[in-house]
């Protein structure tokens, strides 16, 4: 197997992984557990945080065919497999800061009519969101109104004051907190431990 750098190793792969987050997991988990789900979400944060993990990992509890008691993932089946190359063609992963035109959106809203090539959902990540201009904000908008019932939004934004009021009103928004350094550093320790290597001192940690 080819060198990973630790950050995409690391990276957490189901909900249970994710740092610091509990509140927005705990929420989003009773959701895909329940079935009672938005059909748009907002994750909002500073960087590095886990806006866009935590995107990938509800995409694939919503589409997963075998998740756990515990509601996440298995990272297994078809579905997950598919997220986790990048591959899926039911998840679609845009940048909102380079794909930020009425014609990048209008692209997007024409491919979800169609339903997904197999599971029962289709999710679209907009990463950056609030870097879209006010046209394809307004190409947006009519989707979210109404939505293709197949269809889950899911947008992560570090500047949620920057998007319209408009779409903010039509999406279920989750602000994730900074990490405590406590739990950066129990992280720290865990992964050297699995990893092999030490550091010289608590203080570098």
């Amino acid at each position: 197997m080819s060198y990973q750098v630790l950050a995409r190793k690391w990276r957490p792969s189901n909900f249970d992984d994710v740092l610091g987050q509990g509140h927005v997991i705990r929420s989003l988990k009773n959701s895909v557990s329940s079935k009672r789900l938005a059909q748009s979400y907002l994750l909002s944060g500073t960087r590095g945080i886990g806006k866009t993990t935590i995107a990938r990992v509800l995409a694939k509890a919503l589409r997963c065919s075998n998740l756990s008691e515990e509601r996440n993932p298995c990272n297994e089946c078809d579905a997950c497999l598919d997220v986790n190359s990048g591959s899926s063609m039911d998840v679609l992963e845009v940048d909102g800061a380079s794909n930020n035109s009425v014609e990048n959106v209008r692209e997007i809203i024409s491919t979800l009519q169609y339903t997904p090539t197999f599971g029962e959902k289709r999710v679209v990540i907009i990463d950056e969101v609030h870097m879209l201009s006010i046209s394809a904000f307004n190409a947006l908008l009519k989707t979210l109104e109404e939505p293709p019932a197949h269809v889950v939004f899911i947008f992560a934004t570090t500047e949620p004051h920057k998007i319209p009021k408009t779409i903010l009103s039509r999406v279920q928004r989750f602000d994730l907190r900074n990490i405590r350094p406590v739990d950066m550093k129990k992280q720290l320790d865990k992964i050297s431990q699995a990893e092999g290597f030490s550091f010289s001192s608590e203080e570098v940690i």
